[in-house]
């Protein structure tokens, strides 16, 4: 014992240390013993992961705070401190510092939230975590068509909120406009095509339709924006080789693929069962003129 307390007087520092290492041990232990706890005892999904993300901010304070009482050792000293900490950090973790920052913006303004879909830095996905420093993001895209997942998890710096545009795909309305063109050949029953299209268009998207137009009203009252159609709109244009009917209507974010799949799959089959009253057109190439072919079949003696 005897031997300890010269050793601690010999080296005051590094027994400084010491203690400060085992003073931060036994805040992060409480930490992670606190978030176990919610992860347990918490069923809600979301209310766990907000929790958990709560306690881990805590804990940060707590040992920014901590940090600087320790090492300041008094309050006069302390005004000192700050400034001489931030210049080293302003210099040497500015990368770091935007990044803690983009993610109090983010939770502060809600930018996005975990189960959002989000195009950010032109990466696009579904946020699965934010952090202190990054956000994490399984992406959508990429090799992949429509909006399936690539299958790979994005760890995203939360600096680039303040570096470029956040495209939310679900905040505040979980639906986008989407649209396709079907080409019918000329000669077809117009009238029956239009019927068929718009038929088929409100018997898969009702559901999209009304469940989209009182939250495109909140969305109206919330922002200055105009007003849209929620319900299908089909337009028609004539090309050089087919009549071109255009159906614009509104889907839900994460069911776009399916629904664009359902509406081709059923006009089709109504088509078909017109008996060639309806054709669908495809590209065509009419040859004017042959060239004059010259064929010498003269052969040198």
């Amino acid at each position: 014992m005897e031997q300890l307390n010269n050793w601690i007087i010999e080296n005051p520092t590094l027994y400084s240390i010491f203690k400060f290492i085992l003073l931060v041990g036994f805040v992060m232990l409480i930490i992670q013993f606190v978030r176990r706890f919610l992860r347990k005892q918490v069923a809600d999904t979301s209310i766990r992961y907000k929790s958990q993300k709560g306690i881990e901010i805590i804990g940060y304070i707590i040992l920014v705070l901590l940090s600087l009482s320790y090492f300041t050792g008094n309050i006069k000293d302390f005004t000192l401190a700050i400034g001489l900490l931030s210049a080293g950090i302003a210099l040497t973790l500015q990368e770091l510092i935007l990044s803690v920052a983009g993610s109090l913006y983010i939770f502060i303004v809600k930018l996005y939230k975990p189960g959002d879909r989000i195009e950010i830095n032109n990466i696009k996905g579904d946020v699965i975590d934010v952090d202190g420093v990054y956000t994490t993001m399984m992406e959508i895209g990429e090799w992949v068509s429509s909006d399936n997942y690539s299958g790979r998890i994005v760890k995203l710096s939360n600096a680039f909120v303040f570096k470029g545009p956040i495209y939310n795909y679900s905040q505040d309305f979980p639906f986008i406009w989407d649209e396709f063109n079907l080409p019918i050949r000329y000669g077809s029953d117009v009238e029956l095509a239009k019927a068929i299209i718009i038929k088929t268009a409100e018997e898969i998207l009702s559901e999209f339709s009304t469940n989209s137009e009182a939250q495109w009203q909140s969305v109206v009252k919330k922002y200055y924006i105009e007003d849209a159609i929620v319900d299908p709109t089909l337009a028609i244009s004539i090309t050089d080789n087919w009549i071109q009917f255009n159906l614009r209507y509104i889907v839900d974010y994460k069911k776009r693929r399916f629904t664009k799949h359902a509406l081709n799959d059923k006009i089709n089959t109504e088509i078909e069962k017109t008996n060639g009253k309806v054709v669908l057109a495809s590209s065509t190439l009419e040859v004017i003129k042959l060239p004059e072919v010259k064929i010498d079949l003269k052969t040198k003696q």
